[in-house]
């Protein structure tokens, strides 16, 4: 535990990264599958990981993103794209799945199943949108913990454009719509600002309330 909480003090939010320096596959597969494993409401995993590693492609969102330069310093960058909105089909491909995984039906998780059907697709697709992309910010979270414990930098962005990050990973197409940017690598021996500056979080008194 205490090694945890020594490697969180260690991450922070990378604003040079080294573009000599390439992250392992074997590290961007752990912080992957770490996304994957992580929680969502109904377990629905209403959003998609794009890892993207063509220079070219990162080239183009940079202008879309503020330019900063951690899209192509850094070796991947994950885009966290949540569904645009819940459908009948959607809902249903995951219920199914984990009746064929589990191998059997249960009448409790198929009720839940009926609940969810008859409430999530007559909402307005922008509301659903939103609460999907909330879940991709859980994603992010696990993200931030496992690469901080394969000791990789990151930097978590949701300064850009969407709409052309969109565009130019034809997300649309996909019934998908971007929510975060993630530069993965390594900082840089010199030129980043704030890499030896005292990480500050307000104390446990004033950020913990306990309800006894």
């Amino acid at each position: 535990m205490s090694e945890l909480l020594e490697n969180l003090k260690w991450r922070y939010a990378t604003k040079k990264m080294d573009p000599a320096k390439a992250v392992s596959e074997e590290k961007i597969d752990f912080i992957l599958e770490a996304i994957r494993l992580t929680a969502t409401s109904s377990g629905l995993q209403p959003y998609e990981v794009i890892v993207v590693t063509n220079p070219d492609v990162r080239a183009e969102i940079v202008p879309h993103a503020w330019n900063q330069a951690q899209i192509t310093d850094g070796s991947h960058l994950l885009v966290f794209a949540a569904w645009d909105n819940y459908t009948v089909e959607r809902i249903n491909h995951m219920f199914d799945l984990v009746n064929e995984q589990r191998g059997f039906k249960n009448e409790g998780w198929e009720n839940y199943r009926q609940m969810l059907l008859s409430t999530y697709p007559d909402r307005d697709a922008q509301s659903n949108f939103e609460h999907a992309a909330r879940q991709a910010y859980i994603g992010l979270g696990t993200a931030l913990i496992a690469a901080a414990e394969m000791k990789v930098d990151c930097t978590p962005m949701g300064g850009f454009s969407p709409d052309k990050v969109d565009e130019i990973l034809n997300l649309k197409e996909k019934g998908l719509k971007s929510v975060l940017l993630l530069p993965v690598g390594y900082r840089a021996e010199s030129g980043d600002w704030l890499v030896d500056l005292k990480k500050v979080r307000r104390d446990t008194e004033n950020f913990i309330t306990e309800v006894k």
